[in-house]
């Protein structure tokens, strides 16, 4: 197998790139990136160029992404802008890599026959209330952000090449990823970060926002098994049971670095801040065999605290810009 995967350089591509080049030795992965701020190469630093090859180029140009995809066999849609506070600021490139990006690549697929999968984000479903019910495949969309309008309207366009031309697709909706490689600038890397720089992490609001978290390698397993053994035209939606407050998750950051738990600082509330995400995932598994490897949460987010500790000089160089930026706004 050959495959393309598109946005391989950034946080959840590489790390989809990473397991891939671990769990299927015969494999061959084309990645193409941007390398926009949150692309690095440094992220498949150590990958053998017998098994890899990069390709620096933007989804959105046709003779690049047509030349990408007439070279592989499948390919993984992860290129997306995904910051919704920037997706706030400046709309437009989410509009621009999320929506036309993803038509030049289903363009591409269906010009060559080739096997999509794309990758979105349980966001297009909006927010839910403590008591609701889990976000499931027949969940209606209900996008509140520029950049969640933008993921569901890249959904619908998969939707719709499945179904107009027939488009060998499917489509993956993900809870919130955390683990290595992830741009300081999220949340979970954010308060790491400012801890290890000796300053109080930053809880938004009153901290009862919730999210379904997920370690970036399970959301790869999850992938790789929908690649492999998904139904052409079918959703999945991708989710480990991970729901915690942001207070939750802070507290156990700083728990886990040997901090009091009430060492925070609270900072002005994002816009339009999502109340509650949580992931229905019983198609995946039931019908996929697909469990997740970190049922702890705790166990993932200590991983990933011991990843930043011995990754400085990864994450430093992001640091200073980004903390300024966040000063700006008031978070």
């Amino acid at each position: 197998m050959k495959i393309l995967v598109t946005g391989g350089a950034g946080f959840i591509g590489s790390n989809f790139v990473r397991f891939i080049y671990n769990e299927r030795p015969d494999w061959y992965i084309n990645v193409l990136d941007s390398l926009t701020y949150a692309g690095n190469t440094k992220n498949l630093d150590g990958l053998e160029p017998s098994r890899y090859s990069f390709i620096k180029g933007d989804i959105c140009d046709e003779a690049t992404i047509d030349a990408a995809v007439a070279d592989c066999d499948a390919v993984v849609h992860f290129a997306a802008e995904t910051h919704v506070d920037n997706s706030v600021h400046n709309p437009r490139p989410f509009v621009d890599s999320n929506i036309v990006g993803t038509f030049q690549v289903l363009e591409a697929v269906r010009k060559h026959n080739k096997r999509l999968h794309h990758i979105s984000t349980d966001e297009v479903y909006g927010d839910l209330e403590p008591g609701d019910s889990k976000f499931n495949e027949k969940t209606p969309y209900n996008p509140s952000s520029p950049y969640s309008a933008t993921k569901a309207g890249s959904d619908h366009l998969v939707q719709a090449w499945i179904r107009s031309f027939e488009v060998q697709a499917t489509i993956s909706n993900c809870s919130n990823n955390y683990g290595p490689y992830q741009h300081v600038e999220k949340f979970i890397p954010r308060q790491i970060t400012e801890i290890l720089e000796g300053r109080k992490p930053k809880l938004y609001g009153n901290g009862q926002n919730i999210r379904d978290w997920i370690h970036a390698e399970d959301h790869s397993s999850g992938v790789l098994a929908i690649l492999e053994k998904g139904k052409v035209g079918e959703t999945y939606l991708i989710g480990a049971n991970g729901e915690k407050t942001n207070q939750e998750v802070v507290e156990s950051i700083l728990g886990l670095m040997g901090k009091n738990k009430a060492d925070y600082e609270h900072v002005n509330d994002r816009p339009g801040h999502d109340l509650r995400y949580a992931i229905d995932s019983t198609k995946i598994r039931t019908e996929l065999g697909w469990q997740p490897r970190y049922t702890d949460f705790k166990d993932g987010l200590a991983q990933t605290i011991d990843w930043y500790k011995q990754n400085e000089a990864w994450w430093k160089p992001q640091k200073t810009q980004t903390e300024a930026k966040y000063k700006e706004l008031g978070r």
